[in-house]
């Protein structure tokens, strides 16, 4: 029954500087248009980064955020990777290639969907490394869980609401490709994890639940819908 907006962002980039302006700018727009006041953001991932900062930006614009399987403490895979390219030559090298191509094909996908945003694999890769996730947490510390692994306060200082949820289950379907990605990631990570981001790391606010049955993917119904038949469904969440 609610308004819904989908919004866009560079696939791969920064959320500090590049994501988080483009959302904040996509937010007040949307404010403007539906006379509301106020909007709630629901961000998967990377995602959840860019709505902390639109959050931290204009709080009272912000009714909520909602975390799904969000990197708030940054991930061990990407701290592997970040230091597989900085082994000179050959990890810098392939990094290099990977990087280029990996921007190269999300243009591409930027351009189906109707923007023509910049696109930094790099940069993307750097944002979510455990380093770069705690200076963003220092700049945007609202709805962070005040013990390890635990909870933050449902409403924070700044009058935002802050809710997350997410997976533990790297493997759900042999049908699904992604599955093939997230089994071997999980494998980078100490604990439990949806196959990309440490279940910890996707705590904020209250947490409404931190064990489902999904992996990254999973998450937001990917791939085609082939998530756990066993499980509650994204979509019904």
């Amino acid at each position: 029954g609610s308004q819904v907006y989908v919004t866009l962002a560079s696939s791969v980039n920064s959320s500090a500087n590049v994501r988080g302006e483009q959302l904040l700018t996509q937010v007040r727009n949307i404010v403007a248009i539906t006379g509301k006041g106020k909007v709630n953001l629901i961000g998967h991932s990377q995602g959840a980064m860019d709505s902390r900062y639109v959050a931290g930006m204009i709080p009272t614009k912000i009714a909520s955020v909602t975390s799904v399987g969000g990197v708030n403490a940054g991930t061990p895979v990407a701290d592997a990777v970040m230091k597989a390219a900085g082994i000179p030559v050959i990890g810098s090298t392939v990094a290099a290639a990977a990087s280029y191509v990996v921007d190269a094909v999300f243009k591409l996908v930027g351009a189906a969907s109707g923007n023509g945003y910049d696109q930094k694999a790099m940069a993307a890769l750097n944002q979510l490394t455990t380093a770069s996730a705690k200076t963003f947490n220092a700049q945007f510390p609202a709805g962070l869980p005040t013990t390890a692994c635990g909870q933050g306060v449902q409403k924070a200082s700044n009058g935002v609401s802050y809710f997350s949820w997410g997976g533990t289950s790297p493997l759900t379907s042999v049908l699904d490709p992604l599955d093939y990605l997230f089994t071997p990631s999980s494998l980078l990570i100490s604990g439990e994890s949806d196959g990309m981001v440490p279940k910890c790391s996707q705590h904020l606010g209250t947490v409404l639940r931190d064990n489902y049955s999904q992996n990254h993917g999973d998450e937001v119904n990917q791939v085609l819908g082939l998530v756990n038949e066993f499980a509650a469904s994204p979509v019904t969440i």
